[in-house]
């Protein structure tokens, strides 16, 4: 598989439309445990990274600087802990697959596990925190075991998915134990974490684009 510098811009572009349609959701989830605007923020964020790529992203055939923009315009346009979180996953991201207009899977899955552990470093949260670390940690695990058994990257992320979504759901019986949410206590549990589900909904959009890919080239 391969994936070009305009099936990135595409793929950002999903998101867009993808946070727009779940923002009401996400902030309803934050309501029940931290000030209720996660999904307006990440609305924000990507009306942001939007405009980018309309414009001066609109030819650029570098994948690398596409993520590496899109991580620089989210942490400039949020305010929230949330920015710096994502943009450190996208420029991570963006260091693995430096100068390449083409990415091919090996570079998918580094570009993938540079995300996570960027994501988790930033944030200093561990699986069990009630963060979006219990969905990305369990999802990069699970990538990089089944694509070394594998070498099929549909199918090694297609299980990464599936772990991310089990680590998202985890977090309704957890604790919180990072940022507001944790001055919640016990109170805390039996709600969604709305940072994990905001972060498996992006993995699981590029699952939804690689797929459709598949389906076109046969």
């Amino acid at each position: 598989m391969e994936i070009t510098a305009r099936d990135f811009k595409d793929y950002f572009i999903l998101i867009v439309n993808m946070i727009e349609e779940q923002k009401d959701y996400l902030c309803e989830l934050d309501r029940r445990i931290g000030d209720g605007d996660h999904g307006v923020t990440m609305s924000i964020g990507w009306q942001a990274v939007h405009e980018r790529l309309l414009n001066e992203l609109a030819e650029e055939e570098d994948s690398a600087k596409i993520s590496l923009i899109v991580g620089k315009t989210f942490l400039n346009a949020v305010g929230s802990s949330v920015g710096p979180l994502y943009a450190t996953g996208f420029m991570r991201g963006a260091k693995t697959i430096k100068n390449k207009s083409t990415v091919h899977t090996d570079d998918l899955v580094a570009y993938w596990l540079a995300f996570a552990k960027g994501i988790k470093e930033r944030g200093r949260s561990e699986v069990g925190d009630k963060t979006m670390v219990d969905t990305l940690e369990p999802f990069a695990t699970m990538l990089e075991t089944k694509y070394k058994e594998s070498n099929d990257f549909i199918a090694a992320y297609s299980e990464a998915i599936a772990a991310a979504k089990e680590g998202m759901e985890s977090t309704k019986d957890l604790v919180s134990r990072k940022g507001r949410s944790s001055r919640l206590g016990e109170r805390s549990v039996g709600a969604l974490d709305p940072g994990a589900t905001s972060a498996y909904f992006i993995l699981a959009t590029f699952l939804d684009f690689v797929e459709a890919k598949k389906v076109k080239a046969s």
